[in-house]
C-alpha cells in the first residue's frame, strides 16, 4: 500500500494511526501542501480533489477522504476494530467522528485558510477564525462523550472517534486554544498518546517533518 499525505495534515494523521493500529505497512509519500504539490497534475488523476490522504492499494485500489479510507480498512483487517459492535455505539462512534472531520475541520484547513487570506482578511483575523472553529466544536464534542465510559472516547479500546480527536487536539493547540476546559477529550487523548500507534503516527515523527 501507498499513503499520500502530508506531516501535519490532520486527515493523513488519522490515517496513519489506523495503519498502525492494524499492524499494516504503507510506504508515505508526501505531498508539501503549503508548496501546492498536491495539484500536480499527476496527483489530480488519483484525487480530483487535490487533498490527503489517498490511499493505494494492492491491484490499483485508490480510496480518498480518511473516514472512507479508514472503514474499509476496518472492513478489510477487522482487528482490532475501529468501530463497536452494538449499533447504537457504532452510531454514536461515527457521529463523532464526522462532528470532527465534516464540521470543524474543513472550516480550518490549510485551503480555506489560504483563501480567507486571499481574500484579504488580516492574519490576526484568521487565526481567530480557526481558533474560534476548534474551540466551538471541540466543546460540542466534549459534551458528545461526557456520559462515556472511558478512558477512550467510547470505552476501554480506541475506536474512529479517538483517531479523529488526537489529531484535532492538536490543530486546537496549534491555533492557540485552551483546550482544559475540555476533561472528557483530554482523559481520551491520554490515553490514545500511551499506545505506540498513536506516538509513531505523530507529525513530528514523519519524515518529511520541519
Amino acid at each position: 500500500m501507498k499513503l499520500h499525505g502530508y506531516f501535519r495534515s490532520s486527515a493523513a494523521y488519522r490515517v496513519r494511526i489506523a495503519l498502525n493500529l492494524k499492524g499494516l505497512t504503507a510506504e508515505h509519500l508526501p505531498h508539501h501542501l503549503r508548496k501546492g504539490e498536491q495539484m500536480a497534475p499527476d496527483y489530480l488523476v488519483l484525487n480530483p480533489q487535490g487533498l490527503v490522504p489517498t490511499l493505494e492499494g494492492d491491484g490499483g485500489t485508490v480510496l480518498t477522504q480518511s473516514l472512507a479510507i479508514i472503514e474499509w480498512l476496518d472492513e478489510t483487517h477487522p482487528n482490532p476494530p475501529l468501530l463497536p459492535k452494538d449499533p447504537l455505539q457504532r452510531g454514536k462512534v461515527r457521529a463523532f467522528a464526522l462532528a470532527i472531520a465534516c464540521d470543524i475541520h474543513p472550516v480550518q484547513n490549510l485551503k480555506v485558510l489560504a483563501r480567507l487570506r486571499q481574500l484579504g482578511v488580516a492574519e490576526e483575523k484568521v487565526t481567530e477564525w480557526a481558533a474560534w472553529a476548534n474551540r466551538e466544536g471541540l466543546s460540542a464534542c466534549e459534551a458528545l462523550i461526557k456520559g462515556e465510559k472511558g478512558p477512550f472516547c467510547f470505552g476501554a479500546a480506541p475506536t474512529m472517534a479517538d483517531l479523529c480527536l488526537v489529531p484535532q487536539l492538536g490543530n486546537a493547540r496549534r491555533f492557540g486554544v485552551d483546550v482544559s476546559g475540555f476533561p472528557r477529550l483530554l482523559e481520551a487523548e491520554a490515553a490514545a498518546k500511551a499506545m505506540k500507534a498513536f506516538a509513531d503516527a505523530a507529525p513530528d515523527k514523519q519524515a518529511d517533518a520541519e
